[in-house]
């Protein structure tokens, strides 16, 4: 869903939400490479958010594990993410 100049991954019209999902095997990931894909991931979530947020949508990332979520949780609370366990 293209939606303030980002295609969003997934629209839910029922509850106007934008979706991004990562399909990321984080859990496997050695530190190192979670702490570089975190440092990936976060900036753009946020902004990916503040876009959803402008145009009147709410905003979720979808997950693999919860490893990942927490990881993103403990970088940002604010953010929802949701693990998608059959992705």
């Amino acid at each position: 869903m293209f939606v303030n100049g980002k295609d969003f991954d997934a629209l839910q019209l029922a509850t106007r939400t934008l979706w991004e999902v990562k399909t990321d095997n984080f859990d496997t990931y050695p530190p190192e490479l979670r702490r570089i894909v975190l440092e990936e991931q976060l900036p753009k979530l946020q902004y990916e958010r503040a876009l959803a947020l402008a145009c009147g949508f709410d905003f979720k990332v979808g997950v693999r594990s919860a490893a990942h979520k927490a990881a993103l949780l403990k970088q940002d609370p604010t953010l929802k993410v949701v693990i998608m366990e059959w992705c």
